[in-house]
């Protein structure tokens, strides 16, 4: 996940452009100990256990023409405690540029010499995806348009069908921004997390920051006592996510960013 500057270009929990560690291990391997801090507090309502958990980390920005380098997909029970967790390692097929490395940490040497190919990651992480959804469990995903619409157009190059219409879905982000609307500072994962509490140590790599969103999610859950169904909330995120870009595109015009593009489309574009 990741962005460049202030706007949101890549996935809104990536300004800082810190790195996090190399990944060199192979794909589909049990998430890390090291990224699995104490449960958060046992909610109920929409984030009730079993939630799971999903990030990207990328190529490059543009949901429609970049890639995958790592994935994960993983499951928190109701007291934010990893029940289940796969993590892949893809050969996205082309060059990692320096930036997106310096975001997350992963080579195209490292990416080559590891990673599976893109087409059997992007299978394998759609189909997680497809059994948690059937499955009525709901996916909690931070910036959620960003990783759903990328997915989205890597299986449509490889030749995977994609999950249209994901549901239900749960994005940290559209919440906060709404529960707590007038806070000040940004709103990247790893600020938000540490607002609400939640370890996350290792920002960037697609486990850490999975696994962080749902404990945030959870904590939101928690701290504002939200008692809707999860089906219900990813109705009212979709009203959410529209306003609150339009209130970005207002922003915009104020300060003359007349050329700024703003999507309000969520959970994908």
């Amino acid at each position: 996940m990741g962005t460049w500057g202030e706007v949101p270009l890549w996935d809104d929990d990536a300004w800082s452009g810190e790195a996090s560690p190399a990944v060199t291990a192979p794909a589909a391997v049990p998430t890390p100990t090291a990224v699995d801090p104490e449960p958060a507090l046992v909610v109920s309502g929409p984030c009730a256990g079993p939630i799971g958990v999903f990030d990207l980390e990328t190529t490059g920005v543009d949901v429609r023409s970049d890639r995958i380098v790592t994935a994960h997909v993983g499951v928190l029970d109701a007291s934010g405690a990893v029940i289940d967790a796969r993590t892949w390692l893809a050969d996205p097929g082309v060059e990692i540029p320096a930036g997106a490395t310096a975001v997350h940490g992963i080579t195209t040497e490292q990416a080559r010499a590891g990673g599976r190919t893109a087409a059997e990651v992007i299978a394998e992480v759609t189909a997680a995806l497809r059994d948690l959804f059937a499955a009525g469990i709901p996916v909690v995903a931070y910036n959620a348009p960003f990783d759903f619409s990328l997915l989205k157009y890597e299986g449509l190059r490889h030749g995977v069908a994609p999950i249209e219409q994901p549901s239900p879905v749960i994005d940290p982000l559209v919440v906060d921004k709404t529960y707590d609307k007038f806070r000040r500072g940004k709103r990247t994962l790893d600020v938000v997390a540490a607002h609400y509490a939640v370890t996350l140590d290792s920002a960037h790599d697609a486990a850490a920051d999975a696994i962080a969103a749902g404990r945030v999610a959870q904590a939101i859950a928690a701290r504002f006592e939200l008692d809707t169904s999860a089906h219900e909330l990813h109705t009212q995120q979709i009203a959410w996510a529209r306003a609150q870009a339009e209130s970005l595109s207002e922003y915009f015009v104020r300060i003359g960013r007349l050329d700024a593009d703003v999507d309000g489309s969520w959970p994908i574009r």
